[in-house]
């Protein structure tokens, strides 16, 4: 009799030890779940904000996307470990295991993380912009795209040029359209028998006589060098960013045209030889 009696005592405990068991359970199964559910909606508010903060600074729609999904991931990533964690899983090992496998893929793509920040650096930075002429990384072209990893130019003669963000970074970089004038530097040359003054009075006439070259500042005409062979000129009008190669073609065709018809001389470089006979 008294062993069934302790047979019953031992199921029971048995049973409320199950019970106990199953009702903590299930009050951590609930708040995992509750924790999860709360959390991904946060995460998703903060994305949001994330969102619309970048947006009003200006930022790079490409950056925005990049920069908004890892703050999300990661939070989410959180989440989820708060949420196993309730469970009474240890995610110590978890957690050790996740860091692992971050440095193990960031020394993997190590090059292209370089390329990550170059690129997020000229988002921010904004040395060019699409649609400049830009010489970066050994290669010159009109920028088309600038995305996270690498830069898409196009040349003169419709060649597309993926360059990588490091290397435009780690090098100089020349933008001719960041201003809106240039100057033309033009050096011409006259005989040494010509009319200086008249060849100087034609180049000055040619450059006011063009509407697309700017009053201010004001152009330069002025006797450079004398050299070997010839009288050199500068003539350095300043002209708008997008008519310079049309001023530059323009000038010095009028050049030659003009040095021709009012009989003005190109010199050809020249030597003296001077031959001695024995």
């Amino acid at each position: 009799m008294e062993t069934a009696d302790q047979m019953v005592d031992l199921y029971q405990m048995m049973i409320d030890f199950i019970t106990n068991r199953g009702v903590d359970f299930a009050i951590n199964l609930i708040s995992a779940i509750a924790i999860f559910v709360i959390g991904r909606w946060i995460v998703k508010l903060v994305k949001r904000l994330l969102v619309k903060m970048m947006t009003k600074a200006a930022m790079e729609e490409t950056l925005i996307g990049f920069l908004s999904g890892m703050a999300s991931n990661l939070l989410l990533a959180f989440v989820i470990i708060a949420a196993i964690e309730r469970l009474g899983v240890n995610t110590t090992s978890f957690a050790a295991i996740i860091a692992a496998a971050g440095l193990a893929v960031g020394l993997a793509l190590q090059g292209s993380l370089s390329n990550f920040a170059s690129g997020v650096l000229l988002i921010l930075f904004k040395p060019f912009k699409k649609g400049d002429f830009v010489t970066a990384a050994g290669s010159s072209g009109t920028v088309e795209e600038i995305r996270i990893f690498n830069t898409i130019m196009k040349t003169g003669d419709n060649i597309r040029i993926i360059i990588p963000n490091s290397a435009i970074t780690g090098g100089t970089i020349t933008n001719f359209s960041a201003n809106e004038t240039r100057r033309i530097d033009l050096v011409i040359g006259c005989g040494y028998n010509d009319d200086l003054k008249a060849v100087k009075a034609y180049l000055e006439e040619l450059v006011q006589g063009d509407e697309r070259i700017l009053a201010e500042p004001a152009p330069v005409v002025a006797v450079n060098e004398l050299g070997d062979s010839s009288v050199n000129f500068v003539v350095r009008p300043w002209v708008k960013s997008s008519d310079y190669w049309g001023v530059r073609w323009d000038l010095t065709e009028a050049v030659k045209i003009g040095f021709e018809a009012r009989g003005f001389t190109i010199p050809y470089p020249s030597q003296d030889i001077h031959l001695h006979q024995a």
